[in-house]
């Protein structure tokens, strides 16, 4: 027993400082999640995401004649992998149902931080691993959305997942590991059974696959013909693998076989009557500038993430900058990364397709953005070893960014997603001329204060309620929060209070006095008004608020 503990003991003490921080920061993370996934509010997607996959799962029970999910709004155009394990676990895990959608889609969030870090140490090592694995963690984008955003998170997780197994599938063609494809496959079919833009990654294996029989010794290429045709065979269960469990998640795309393709079309030509905010004008979101996505991508990923990414595409343009030539096959891989990462939003500016929501369609470049970073970043710093006092100051501020943009994180709690970069101001420069709180993820706060508020006021003899709130909102965001003797309301004329963001100045949409303010950063971002002068102006003559307090 004592000789395995010190072979144990030896194994640890020799493994690779740079993973050891990276295990340390994961399960940091996920002891994160596990203290505040129910401190989230519900999305204003999600009623209807969980309304979907509970369609899909009656259309199977059913013996596929129940088909009420095909006529659900346009959620058929989706797949429904996420919604249906989450209704599924519903029925055997004791957690309140948003708790656990929003605890599963944390989960992959974390799987979408471990990818990264495996790809970015796949290609560049260790340490650009744990840079790439904190970049992320602290993107507000990334970790802002890890708890409710349950499409675009997994789905984002699961495409830099099947990239990096893509990657390490090239590296060993034509002979590549059945554990590797099939992987491939699983993930692959996940980011299917989410988006129909995981048809993307088809185009990226033919690439994959050059760069692995281009990276061969010279004397095989002869043999390249039979090489492409082994490669071919590989693909082929993978593929037919992530095809099967498309059409299980997603069962719109098995009623034709060109369904999948006509979604991609749908979704290139969306024209909803939604507003989206850019340097402070609304656009329709068929009609937003083609460089709205590349915009968004700059101001709201941390700053050193896009200077990170700058450093990537230079080292990736210029190896002789590097401290040493890279291998072709290293350059090639970053090559794949690099158009992972930027094919999409290049795209969606040739094509000038529709967007709305800052990056909520465009979420899953992010990682292999973040991956290219750190790879920019470790290049950099392998650049200036020969400088030790030097190197050891460019380490010292990439970490110093990186607790920066943690520190903010921490501050704007829970409502990280709301983070812009320093282009822009931050949060104070970005409200009210970028997208803030679409999901008024505020509702949670703003009732707790309410009622806090209403308690006060009855204990001192005033009146009990019930009292009617309008929201500007989705009703499932009101109703699964706990609201006391709140009443929800349509009728905005009979409303008593009115609880909304400032996101598109919705707070101003209906009269009232704000009883509650809710700040981050010394940024407005909900209110809460009372409007019983209106409504009860009996009641409300015989009570003054005083002035709120700030929440920051």
């Amino acid at each position: 027993m004592e000789c395995r503990d010190i072979a144990a003991r030896s194994r640890i003490a020799t493994r690779e400082p740079w993973d050891i921080a990276t295990a340390l920061l994961l399960a940091a993370l996920a002891l994160l999640v596990a203290c505040t996934f129910r401190q989230y509010s519900i999305s204003n997607d999600e009623g209807v995401q969980q309304r979907y996959g509970e369609l899909i799962i009656a259309y199977y029970a059913s013996g596929f004649h129940d088909r009420a999910l095909f006529a659900f709004d346009n959620l058929y155009l989706y797949g429904g992998l996420f919604d249906v394990a989450a209704t599924l676990l519903a029925k055997i895990v004791p957690l309140d149902l948003y708790d656990l959608r929003h605890l599963l889609c944390a989960c992959t969030g974390l799987g979408g931080i471990a990818a990264t870090w495996a790809t970015a140490r796949m290609i560049a090592g260790p340490r650009a691993g744990f840079i790439a694995a904190a970049l992320l963690a602290v993107s507000g984008p990334w970790y802002g959305t890890m708890f409710n955003h349950t499409k675009d998170i997994p789905f984002a997780a699961a495409m830099i997942g099947a990239t990096g197994m893509l990657v390490r599938i090239a590296r060993d063609l034509p002979r590549a590991r059945p554990r590797d494809l099939a992987l491939f496959g699983l993930l692959l079919g996940a980011a299917l059974g989410l988006r129909v833009l995981g048809l993307m990654m088809l185009a990226y294996v033919p690439l994959a696959a050059w760069i692995g029989l281009s990276c061969r010794a010279p004397d095989a290429r002869r043999r390249r013909a039979a090489d492409i045709v082994r490669v071919a065979l590989a693909f082929a269960p993978a593929l037919l693998l992530a095809y099967l469990i498309m059409i299980a998640a997603w069962p719109w795309s098995a009623l034709a076989l060109f369904n999948p393709i006509r979604a991609l079309v749908a979704f290139s030509d969306f024209h909803y009557p939604i507003r989206t905010l850019l340097d402070g004008h609304v656009y329709q979101m068929a009609d937003v500038p083609r460089w709205y996505v590349p915009v968004y991508l700059l101001i709201r990923l941390p700053l050193i993430t896009v200077m990170g990414v700058a450093l990537g595409l230079m080292f990736e343009a210029l190896p002789r900058a590097m401290r040493a030539k890279p291998l072709p096959r290293t350059r090639y891989e970053i090559g794949l990364i690099a158009l992972t990462a930027l094919f999409p939003p290049l795209c969606h500016v040739v094509v000038h397709g529709p967007a709305f929501t800052g990056l909520r369609h465009f979420l899953f470049v992010v990682p292999a953005l973040t991956v290219l970073a750190a790879i920019g970043w470790d290049a950099a710093l392998a650049r200036l070893a020969q400088w030790r006092r030097a190197a050891t100051l460019a380490l010292a501020g990439v970490m110093a960014a990186v607790t920066w943009d943690g520190v903010v994180l921490a501050r704007l709690h829970p409502y990280e997603y709301l983070d812009y970069n320093e282009l822009v101001g931050g949060l104070p420069g970005a409200a009210g001329r970028y997208a803030t709180d679409y999901w008024v993820e505020i509702m949670p706060e703003a009732l707790d204060r309410l009622e806090q508020r209403l308690a006060r006021e009855q204990a001192q003899g005033g009146h009990a309620g019930p009292y009617y709130v309008a929201v500007c909102a989705e009703r499932t965001q009101f109703d699964n929060t706990p609201h006391g003797t709140l009443r929800f309301t349509k009728d905005v004329a009979r409303a008593d209070f009115f609880i909304a963001p400032t996101h598109m100045n919705c707070d101003r949409s209906l009269p009232g006095q704000i009883i509650v303010k809710i700040e981050r950063l010394g940024t407005l971002i909900g209110v809460v008004k009372d409007r019983r002068a209106i409504t009860r102006p009996g009641l409300a003559q015989n009570h003054t608020w005083p002035a709120p307090p700030l929440a920051q």
